[in-house]
C-alpha cells in the first residue's frame, strides 16, 4: 500500500512509538491494519468511480502520522489520551472516506446540496456512521492495551469523531484549491489532539 519512500517514513515513525512506548507502536499498526481493509473493501467499484488508490506516497505517511507522533512524543506532560484521540480521529477519517464514500447520496457541507461520492468537504449518514465506528474502534482497543477507564473510551471515540468532522470542514477549502487532502488528514489529527489536551488541562478527563 505505500511505495518506497512511505515505507522508509512509516519505518522511522513506527520505531519513535516503539521507543516511546509499545503499545503505542501496536495502536497504531492496527490502524494500518484496518486502514488496508477498508480501502480494499468494494475496490473495483471504488476504481469505477475514479477514487481507489491502491499505492500511496511519503505524503500520505506524513499527513497521517505526523500528528499522531507529536502527541505521542509530548505524553509525559498530557498523557496518552490526546494520541490516541489523535489515532481515533485518522481511523475514523479513514473510515468516512473508504466506506462513506460508498454512499450514493453524499451532501456537501459548504451548500448543502448534492454531491458525487468522493468529494471533499461532503458528508452522508452512512460515512457519519462508519466515522463515528472507526473512532470508537480504536477506543476500545486502547481500553483493552492501556486499561483505561469506559470514560475515557467514550471521549476517545467522540474527539476521535469530532475530528473527522473537522476534516470534513477543511475539506470545503479543498476543494475550493485550498489545500489538499494530506492538509486536511494533518488538521484532523492535529485538531483532535489538541481538543484531548484541553480536556486533559481542564481536568475533565
Amino acid at each position: 500500500m505505500l511505495d518506497k519512500k512511505g515505507l522508509t517514513l512509516a519505518a522511522i515513525m513506527g520505531i519513535i512509538l516503539f521507543v516511546i512506548n509499545l503499545n503505542y507502536l501496536v495502536v497504531m499498526l492496527c490502524f494500518l491494519a484496518l486502514a488496508v481493509i477498508v480501502t480494499k473493501h468494494r475496490y473495483q467499484m471504488k476504481k469505477e468511480m475514479g477514487i481507489y488508490e491502491h499505492e500511496r506516497g511519503w505524503e500520505n505517511v506524513i499527513s497521517n502520522g505526523t500528528g499522531p507522533v507529536i502527541f505521542a512524543l509530548l505524553t509525559p506532560y498530557f498523557g496518552i489520551i490526546p494520541y490516541l484521540c489523535s489515532i481515533s480521529a485518522v481511523m475514523a477519517d479513514k473510515f468516512a472516506s473508504e466506506l462513506g464514500v460508498l454512499s450514493p447520496n453524499p451532501i456537501s457541507l459548504r451548500d448543502l446540496k448534492k454531491v458525487k461520492p468522493g468529494t471533499s468537504g461532503a458528508v452522508s449518514l452512512f460515512g457519519t456512521v462508519m466515522s463515528l465506528g472507526g473512532a470508537v474502534f480504536i477506543g476500545l482497543i486502547s481500553m483493552v492495551l492501556f486499561s483505561l477507564s469506559p470514560s475515557n473510551i467514550l471521549i476517545i471515540g467522540l474527539v476521535g469523531f469530532i475530528g473527522s468532522l473537522i476534516d470534513s470542514i477543511f475539506g470545503i477549502f479543498e476543494e475550493m484549491g485550498i489545500g489538499t487532502k494530506g492538509t486536511t488528514n494533518f488538521l484532523c489529527s492535529i485538531s483532535a489532539g489538541l481538543i484531548a489536551i484541553y480536556l486533559v488541562n481542564g481536568g475533565y478527563i
